[in-house]
């Protein structure tokens, strides 16, 4: 490393002012500031300065997620495998063609998104942000296996662009870049990113796979099922084959749904990760979930067949979808959370209760997860800002209660 150093610091001045490069300043910063902690250090004003900055918080979200990602690609493989009828693949067969499958869509996100952002950083010559480091890995996780790449593309450009840098760019913006990016494909291309023949590849890729489907197979997610289901017949959740699904099987996440969001204990694993190293908050993490159970167990305690999903337990629906992956990555985001440390609560709490709402009595949105943190991004600094306003008024209170405020 000392060697690769030595050799930065040599080339460094030709990307300075005056350089022979200087007009790619900000992609060298970039890549050396990616590699080395800057040693650069604020001229005015109070800061705490911590070898810990915002690339390497990214890192360690980008690390979190690995969990979830490799599962997710295993899954894609078995999910299959396991609908052309050939499970003697094996597991690295299976991974490898998960792996196929999902590395195109990760390879076109952080090409758009991160050619975006050098492009504005050279146009505006500031230094390029490293936000994208994880929106960049989480957009390929929470849309179906089968989006084509050039949906992934424009929708990520159009994130970038108009959920980011027009509010100014990392940090700056009011909504979560990565759902922003699954909004715009849920609405602009809805048959795209729902129904039974999106969450399951059932072609070969790149030749590895072929294959037909067996008889009696269907794509559709649990969450899927449930928004289809007959009211007055039995609320039972299959896999692709008609098996009846276990809550283990929801939680360990060998079911159809987007590629990174099916396994709950991969995600917990990527949630102790975050909050042993305190990037993520715990009590967005745990009022999200708290939320959503006690909405669940609300819905459940009034079941009716009208609303299939409230027959299902709500430690189900905690397992279902991208309620998971929603409360540990989406939820938790620095820039779009709420602030106070009451608002986290009551933001994440509120976040819980409106997916489960959303998911039962909406059919048409049987996900929820997303819309409900978009939601509540717009009302965090609401929340922050009556949060701190009783924290102001109880003060006053006090000190009148103490006589040292002059009436």
């Amino acid at each position: 490393m000392n060697g690769l150093k030595k050799y930065i610091d040599k080339i460094k001045p030709n990307f300075e002012p005056g350089g022979k490069y200087s007009k790619l300043r900000s992609v060298f910063e970039g890549f050396e500031t990616f590699l080395f902690v800057p040693n650069t250090t604020s001229k005015s004003g109070v800061h705490i300065h911590d070898a810990i900055d915002s690339k390497r918080t990214m890192s360690v979200v980008v690390i979190a997620l690995i969990p979830a990602l490799l599962f997710g690609m295993y899954n894609v493989g078995y999910q299959h495998y396991l609908a052309i009828g050939d499970m003697s693949a094996g597991f690295w067969m299976m991974f490898l063609y998960g792996f196929l499958a999902v590395l195109p869509k990760i390879v076109v996100s952080y090409v758009v998104g991160l050619g975006i952002e050098f492009i504005g950083a050279q146009i505006r010559g500031h230094e390029i942000q490293e936000g994208f480091l994880v929106t960049g890995m989480l957009i390929p996780m929470i849309v179906p296996v089968d989006t084509p790449l050039w949906m992934i593309a424009v929708a990520t450009a159009f994130s970038v662009i108009f959920a980011k840098e027009i509010f100014g760019g990392t940090g700056m913006n009011i909504f979560n870049v990565a759902l922003i990016t699954r909004a715009f494909l849920f609405f602009a291309y809805p048959s795209k990113m729902s129904g039974d023949a999106v969450f399951v590849r059932t072609s070969d890729t790149f030749g590895i796979g072929a294959g037909n489907v067996v008889e009696g197979f269907s794509g559709a997610t649990p969450l899927g099922q449930i928004a289809t289901h007959v009211p007055g017949t039995d609320m039972v959740l299959t896999d692709t084959l008609g098996n009846t699904l276990s809550t283990w099987d929801m939680f360990f996440g060998l079911i159809p749904g987007s590629i990174g969001e099916t396994s709950t204990l991969a995600i917990l694993i990527g949630a102790v990760i975050l909050l042993a190293t305190g990037i993520a908050n715990w009590r967005i993490v745990l009022s999200v979930f708290v939320g959503g159970y006690v909405m669940a167990s609300i819905a459940h305690i009034f079941a009716t067949p009208t609303y299939p999903g409230s027959l299902l337990t709500p430690l189900d629906h905690l397992c279902l979808g991208g309620f998971a992956f929603a409360a540990v990555f989406m939820a938790t985001d620095p820039v779009t959370a709420s602030r106070t440390t009451l608002g986290k609560y009551i933001y994440g709490f509120l976040i819980g209760v409106i997916t489960i709402i959303i998911r039962l009595y909406n059919n048409g949105y049987p996900e929820g997860a997303m819309l409900a943190v978009l939601l509540m991004n717009v009302f965090a600094p609401l929340i922050d800002y009556f949060v701190v306003e009783a924290n102001i008024k109880n003060r006053l209170k006090r000190l009148k209660q103490g006589g040292r405020v002059n009436e």
